[in-house]
C-alpha cells in the first residue's frame, strides 16, 4: 500500500509540473485582481475631488452673489437728485462723482424717463482718485389743478453705472454691453423737488454744486492740453425732447386762453 501511494503521488507531481499555466494564471488573476481594485480606488479618489470642487466653487459663487457689490464711486448727494422745484421749466440738478478705487473706471448714467431728462456728460472715464461734476437736466411738468408738489418725491429715477477699464482705453457707451457681468450698479438715484422760495441747507448746497459744475462744463469746452484729464461724451439735448417741451408749453398757452 505505501508503495502505490507514493506512486500516485509522483504521477501528481509531474502532472503539476507538466501544466505550470495553472499557477501562473492564478497569479495573473490576483495580481489583476489588486489592480482593478487599485484603479478603482484612484478613479474614486478623483471622482470625489471633482465633487468637492464643484461644490466648493458653487458655494463660493453663491456667497459672492450675496455679498454687496464692491463700490467704485462715491457720489455727492448719495442717493437723492435735488431739483428746484419750478413747473413748466427746465429744472437742474448736480452730482458729484469720485473715483475711490486704484484702477481706471468708466460710468454711465441712465434713466427712467429719457423723453424729459439728460446728463451731462451722460458717461466717461476716470482715473484713480479723479472726481467730475455732473449736471443733470429735467423738465419739471406742471401738476393737474395747479397743486404744490414740493418735497414729494419723483417717480423719475436715475441709475450710475460703473465698469473697470484699462487704462488708456476711449469711452463707448458699448463697453458696458460687451462687459455686462462685469458692471457694478452704483446707486438708484431719487429725485426730490425743494422749494426755491423756502431756504435749506440742501437748496444752498445744489446752487453751490450747479455754480461749480457750470463753471467745470465751460472749462471742458476749451482746448485742454494732452495731459490733463479726458471726459468724453458731453450731453446734447435731443430734438425729440425739444419738441415734447415746445408742444407742452403750446398746450398749457392754449388751455389758459381757453379758461380766461
Amino acid at each position: 500500500m505505501a508503495i502505490v501511494d507514493r506512486h500516485q503521488r509522483s504521477s501528481e507531481r509531474k502532472m503539476f509540473s507538466l501544466c505550470p499555466f495553472w499557477q501562473t494564471s492564478t497569479t495573473m488573476n490576483n495580481s489583476s485582481s489588486s489592480s482593478s481594485t487599485k484603479n478603482l480606488n484612484h478613479n474614486g479618489s478623483r471622482h470625489s475631488e471633482t465633487v468637492a470642487a464643484k461644490r466648493s466653487k458653487t458655494v463660493s459663487s453663491i456667497a459672492r452673489s450675496l455679498l454687496p457689490p464692491r463700490r467704485r464711486l462715491r457720489l455727492d448727494p448719495s442717493n437723492k437728485l435735488y431739483f428746484p422745484y419750478e413747473p413748466g421749466t427746465q429744472a437742474r440738478s448736480a452730482i458729484r462723482l469720485k473715483n475711490t478705487s486704484k484702477s481706471h473706471v468708466a460710468f454711465k448714467f441712465q434713466t427712467t424717463a429719457p423723453k424729459s431728462c439728460f446728463m451731462r456728460p451722460p458717461g466717461g472715464i476716470l482715473a484713480p482718485g479723479e472726481s467730475i461734476i455732473a449736471t443733470v437736466f429735467k423738465f419739471v411738468e406742471r401738476p393737474e389743478n395747479n397743486e404744490v408738489q414740493v418735497d414729494l418725491k419723483s417717480k423719475v429715477k436715475f441709475k450710475i453705472m460703473s465698469l473697470k477699464v484699462t487704462a488708456g482705453v476711449d469711452y463707448l457707451p458699448e463697453l458696458f454691453d460687451e462687459q455686462r457681468d462685469q458692471v457694478t450698479v452704483e446707486r438708484i438715484l431719487r429725485v426730490v423737488f425743494l422749494d426755491m422760495g423756502r431756504p435749506s441747507p440742501a437748496l444752498d448746497k445744489l446752487k453751490r454744486q450747479l455754480a461749480e459744475a457750470e463753471a467745470a462744463f465751460e472749462a471742458r469746452k476749451k482746448p485742454a492740453p494732452d495731459t490733463g484729464p479726458r471726459v468724453v461724451g458731453e450731453g446734447l439735448v435731443i430734438d425729440e425732447w425739444k419738441e415734447r417741451r415746445e408742444k407742452y408749453l403750446a398746450r398749457q398757452q392754449v388751455e389758459a386762453v381757453d379758461s380766461t
